[in-house]
Order: structure tokens, then C-alpha cells, then sequence
């Protein structure tokens, strides 16, 4: 991988990471049209590149992650289902899943068409929440559980917080920052985990393309979330979802 192909793959990370629209999945994707072979390499900068967009969480919202005490008990609470699950099935996700762009394609027009189903079908109550510090602990669980069927590459870890922490009854807004929060430990841990077994067979080359798509991914995702909130105060996410299903068509159609 170059430089120059890395900078793209920040730039896609930093866009789609937030979106329910996989940034996983874009990220395989995006190999697949530049030609990338799903290495051992490529399968870990693809995770280390997602905690440099991750980062940016910290940045804009270190407060709710260090300060409040009530945020970071839930937060932790909804990080042990896909904590336990990531530990047992890292492995097989990596060797399996990973390599399969059938599967992304897959999970990109299946997720899209239910996305689009639930918008249609869910009501937003006026008794749901706006303070995720009033979020009961067992509702944060659940909504843990939704994210870890985000191991499936291109299912969208964003994606199934949000549909997850809706039915929790929690407000749009309120649990698409909650996604944001949830995301922090959740990939570290898969960050910590990949690298630890990996890092070992990298060369001093691939190591500088890892580091400028982290860097880059940084970046762009800074400017993905402030839009991202903007978005969800005035839309719903039918257009994502019929994104994702138009995308699935195309890579069936043209690339697969």
C-alpha cells in the first residue's frame, strides 16, 4: 500500500465511521477497488485506522467520557457484550468475515432494507430520553448486544447502537451521541487486541502508511460527526439506507 492510497483510505474511514453505512465495509470495498489484497496487514490497518476516527470522540466529547460518572457507568455497562463476543470471535471475524466481500455486499443491501423498514415503522415518543445518564443499565446492555452484530463487516456498528438505543427509548439525538461515546472503548479494545497479535510481522514501511491513515482518518472525522448531528435534528436515515442498498447493487453488478 502507498502513501497516497492510505490518505484515501483515511478519508473514507473518517467519512463513513460515524454513518450507518459500515465504514468497515467501505473500507474492504475500497480495497477491492484499488486493487488491495485483504492481507494480514490490510485486515489490521483497516481496524487501527477506525480508532484514529475514533479519536476524535475523545477531542469533542472528553467530558462525557472522563468527567460524568453516570455516562461512563452505561458506557461501560453497553461495552461488555461486544467486549466478551470480540474476545471469542476475533479470530474467526478476522479470517473469515474479513475476507469475504460477498458477505459486506450482503449485510450492506440487508441492512439497508431493514434501516429503511424500522424508519418507516418507528415512532419517536415524547417520554424518550434526552439524558443518557438516566439510561437504566440494562437498557445500556441491550444496546451493547446491538452493536456487537456490528462484527459482520458492513452490518455498521453505527447503524445497530442507533437502532438499538431507539427501541432502548432514547431520542435521536441523544443515542446517536451515545454511538459516538460507545465507540471509544469498543475499538480500542479491538485496536489493542489486532495490533498486540499483528504488529509483529509489520515492516517500518507499513507502519508509516498506518500512522498517516490514522492521522487522516483523525481529521476527516472531526468534520463527519458535527455534521452527522446536524443531519439526524432534521432528517431520518431512509436516504442512508437506501444508499446502502444502491452500493450493494452496484459491487453485485459491476465488481463481485
Amino acid at each position: 500500500m502507498t502513501i497516497l492510497q492510505s490518505i484515501i483510505f483515511g478519508i473514507v474511514e473518517g467519512v463513513t465511521e460515524f454513518l450507518p453505512i459500515s465504514s468497515t465495509g467501505h473500507l474492504i470495498l475500497t480495497a477491492k477497488l484499488l486493487k488491495l489484497e485483504q492481507t494480514n496487514f490490510m485486515k489490521s490497518f483497516e481496524i487501527a485506522i477506525q480508532f484514529g476516527a475514533i479519536l476524535s470522540v475523545v477531542a469533542l466529547y472528553w467530558r462525557s467520557l472522563f468527567v460524568n460518572r453516570e455516562v461512563m457507568k452505561r458506557i461501560a455497562v453497553a461495552f461488555v457484550p461486544t467486549g466478551i463476543l470480540g474476545l471469542l470471535l476475533h479470530g474467526f471475524v478476522k479470517q473469515y468475515l474479513l475476507s469475504s466481500d460477498l458477505t459486506v455486499v450482503l449485510a450492506l443491501l440487508i441492512g439497508g432494507i431493514l434501516l429503511i423498514a424500522f424508519e418507516f415503522a418507528y415512532v419517536e415518543k415524547e417520554t424518550s430520553l434526552e439524558d443518557v445518564a438516566h439510561l437504566s443499565y440494562w437498557r445500556a446492555a441491550m444496546i451493547g448486544v446491538a452493536q456487537s452484530v456490528a462484527m459482520i463487516p458492513g452490518v455498521s456498528r453505527s447503524a445497530a447502537t442507533i437502532v438499538g438505543g431507539m427501541l432502548a427509548g432514547l431520542k435521536r439525538k441523544t443515542i446517536v451521541e451515545f454511538s459516538f461515546l460507545l465507540a471509544v472503548p469498543t475499538m480500542l479494545a479491538a485496536t489493542i487486541l489486532d495490533l498486540s497479535k499483528s504488529y509483529k510481522g509489520f515492516s517500518a514501511d507499513q507502519f508509516d502508511v498506518l500512522v498517516v491513515g490514522f492521522v487522516v482518518s483523525f481529521l476527516v472525522a472531526l468534520v463527519s460527526i458535527k455534521w452527522l448531528l446536524k443531519y439526524v435534528q432534521r432528517n431520518s436515515f431512509i436516504s442512508f439506507g437506501v444508499y446502502r442498498i444502491a452500493l450493494a447493487i452496484l459491487f453485485l453488478l459491476f465488481v463481485l
